[in-house]
């Protein structure tokens, strides 16, 4: 077979070749050069962003004949033996077919052997989250105290799956996500090289698509290469082989959502499907449109932050005439859409009803901005006469003055207040144990990495989240505004189940305001505080240093001891 994929051919060779991750390209660089290298890397990151082809580079370089270099010469023997596989000493392993005791014991016992043609035994570990238990601890001394002619490389696109004791021996580099205008310029460059006309509307496109993976995006090009009939790739050629939906027929549906022409919307969306568009992908395409239309109302200049849209005529006019709010509301709609279709046979019907959702918001807009000079005689009527009213009440006690105060200030969700329980909590906190909490809080950062993996949704709703107090059986989590707990709920089922995969249990989780936990745990500490006073009335007065420290740390971290 004589062709080969686009994603083989341009393979980068140099570490000037692996795009959008010159953070890490030049750290390596400087550390081969300045011979400061480590004997152990830990490459993590989305997939296609460059890690086992960044890996495969350092191996050259470290054993290139002319080293000390930032970049192999690629001419070498050594160099060209690494690069097509002829040179033993450079062994890539798949721990995803390779995660066995047995597999890492074979590496353990011939590390040991010096390297037979270069300098340096290199051993690139991929998909290393994938090896069991027993691999992890059969590596694990190994890779602490390996023969100097040794180096490991291991690469992973789940790192929050690597035990910490493997972590903490490795210089560990996060390979990022590639920016769409890095991958449109080295798309381009590559069409170039190989002599294809592809219009840039559908290199954009690929680059969309690809979601930030140059190995995806080269792969995507490639099929619409290959489905192109005439002399130029077309966006066309690229929206049939990604499924995407073109700028235009985005601009038509958003237009007429907020024209309320609901029957348009329809076909629009009949059309898509016949033509074998993904559901998923439409309401994706659709949610990041409007996302790039709320940048570019806050600042012109944001160009190069636009993910989906190019800013064109048509999109600056609908900038222009769409809300904020409006915007707000339609993503949120087609954000709540995406996760139903998830779990339905039938994703046509939720999309409809999006739709239909997003064309109300519209309608109470209009509603409520068609106001008669008359009523606003009225509404001026009316505050002049609860201003009075406020006057008149102000011998009520301070207490529920400010109470009063802090209901009107607290923000609601579209709406609906979330009801804090109460009683719930405070049934949590009799029971609570500083040990369960820390068990918890320790735990946290893995668990909130890994639901963001398996939920982005859900890790959203739990960002601005803290653990406050914790029992056998229930998690009380405070959250910034009154919103956030209303929002979580939608997702509770998910984040409680990854929860339980964390702990080994299943615990509930219990939301409230931040406002509203400090107020609950100072009425919790005060009562506390009487009962004890009343059941050891000589033990009334606390020792200052112990109240400076509860005042600081608060009453969930502060632990007394007897010495």
């Amino acid at each position: 077979m004589s062709y080969q994929a686009l994603y083989r051919v341009w393979r980068p060779r140099t570490f000037q070749d692996v795009v959008g991750q010159s953070h890490i390209t030049r750290t390596l660089q400087n550390a081969i050069y300045n011979q400061k290298f480590s004997h152990a890397y830990l490459f993590s990151g989305p997939r296609g962003t460059g890690k086992t082809s960044a890996a495969k580079i350092f191996a050259k370089a470290v054993n290139c004949e002319r080293s000390p270099v930032k970049e192999p010469c690629n001419e070498c023997p050594s160099c060209l033996g690494i690069q097509d596989g002829s040179i033993s000493d450079v062994i890539e392993i798949d721990a995803a077919s390779n995660n066995g005791v047995d597999d890492i014991r074979d590496i353990r016992d011939k590390v040991k052997y010096a390297p037979s043609a270069i300098k340096y035994k290199v051993y690139i570990v991929d998909e290393v989250h994938m090896l069991s238990t027993g691999a992890f601890n059969a590596l694990l001394k190994t890779l602490e105290e390996p023969p100097q002619h040794v180096i490991f490389i291991l690469a992973t696109t789940e790192p929050h799956k690597i035990p910490l004791t493997i972590i903490s021996r490795c210089q560990r580099f996060d390979f990022k996500r590639i920016s769409q205008s890095a991958i449109t310029e080295r798309l381009k460059h590559i069409m170039l090289e190989e002599n294809v006309h592809v219009e840039e509307e559908a290199l954009q496109t690929v680059a969309l698509a690809a979601e930030g993976g140059m190995r995806d995006a080269l792969s995507l090009l490639d099929q619409a290469v290959s489905y192109s009939e005439g002399d130029t790739v077309a966006l066309e050629d690229v929206l049939a082989v990604t499924g995407s939906v073109s700028q235009r027929k985005l601009g038509d549906v958003i237009e007429a959502l907020y024209e309320q022409d609901v029957k348009h919307v329809f076909r629009l969306i009949d059309e898509f499907l016949e033509a074998g568009k993904d559901t998923g992908r439409l309401i994706y395409d659709l949610i990041y449109y409007l996302r790039d239309l709320l940048l570019y109302q806050s600042a012109n200049d944001m160009d190069d932050l636009l993910e989906r849209a190019i800013p064109d005529e048509r999109f600056r006019n609908l900038a222009e005439a769409l809300t904020t709010s409006w915007i707000q509301q339609a993503i949120q709609e087609l954000n709540e859409c995406q996760q139903q279709m998830r779990w339905t046979n039938s994703p046509k019907v939720f999309i409809e009803i999006a739709m239909l959702n997003i064309a109300e918001v519209k309608i109470e807009e209009s509603k409520g901005n068609d106001i008669s000079p008359q009523f606003m005689e009225k509404i001026s009527k009316l505050e002049k006469q609860l201003h009075q009213l406020q006057e008149n009440q102000s011998n009520q006690p301070v207490e529920r003055k400010q109470e009063e105060a802090k209901r009107q200030r607290r923000p609601s969700g579209g709406g609906r207040r979330y009801k804090v329980p109460f009683e719930r909590i405070r049934h949590v906190l009799d029971n609570a144990s500083k040990q369960e909490l820390k068990n918890i809080q320790k735990q946290w950062a893995r668990f909130m990495d890994s639901l963001k993996q398996s939920s982005p949704p859900a890790h959203a709703k739990l960002i601005n989240s803290e653990p406050k107090a914790a029992s056998e059986e229930a998690l009380v989590l405070s959250f910034k505004y009154e919103i956030h707990c209303s929002l979580m709920l939608e997702n509770q089922v998910e984040i409680e189940t990854e929860l339980a995969n964390f702990l080994g249990k299943s615990i509930s989780i219990i939301p409230i305001p931040e406002e509203s936990w400090n107020e609950l745990r100072e009425e919790y500490v005060q009562k506390q505080r009487l009962k004890e006073e009343t059941e050891n009335p000589e033990e009334v007065e606390e020792d200052p240093l112990i109240a400076e420290a509860r005042k600081l740390v608060g009453d969930e971290l502060l632990e007394i001891e007897d010495n």
